[in-house]
């Protein structure tokens, strides 16, 4: 898998509900997100990553997988200007699974909130899902 060098800001948000463990919530995204920088308050995590190479998991995942479409669905319906979106269940994330949920709601204790901004949001959507 070759990484392009686009300029990119990868960014994870979730809240995180009084019944959870903000230590559980931080290795669910580093988990997932390993080139991440994690913050929290009481209620809330945010990450941040200015590495394309962080989407690595996901960008294996969605090919082994063959889940190209349902990405290209997701991030295609969120795009916006350059920036687009989608969720990954928290739980799975916990466990190293990854899980795109296509409603907040599919997520029990709610999801992560991932966020692509880039100039190049176009290019580097069609290098997550595109089979090179």
């Amino acid at each position: 898998m070759k990484i392009p060098n686009f300029n990119c800001n990868v960014e994870m948000f979730c809240a995180v509900n009084p019944s959870e463990s903000i230590e559980k919530i931080k290795k669910a995204i580093s988990n997932i997100f390993p080139y991440s920088i994690i913050n929290n308050d009481e209620f809330s995590i945010n990450a941040q990553s200015k590495e394309l190479q962080s989407f690595e998991k996901i960008y294996r995942f969605i090919h082994k997988n063959k889940l190209q479409k349902s990405y290209l669905r997701s991030l295609e319906d969120n795009l916006k200007n350059n920036t687009t979106w989608f969720y990954l269940n928290k739980q799975a994330a916990f466990v190293e699974q990854i899980a795109i949920c296509q409603e907040s709601d599919e997520s029990p204790l709610g999801p992560i909130k991932v966020t692509l901004t880039s100039s190049n949001i176009d290019a580097i959507i069609d290098w997550i899902v595109f089979v090179r």
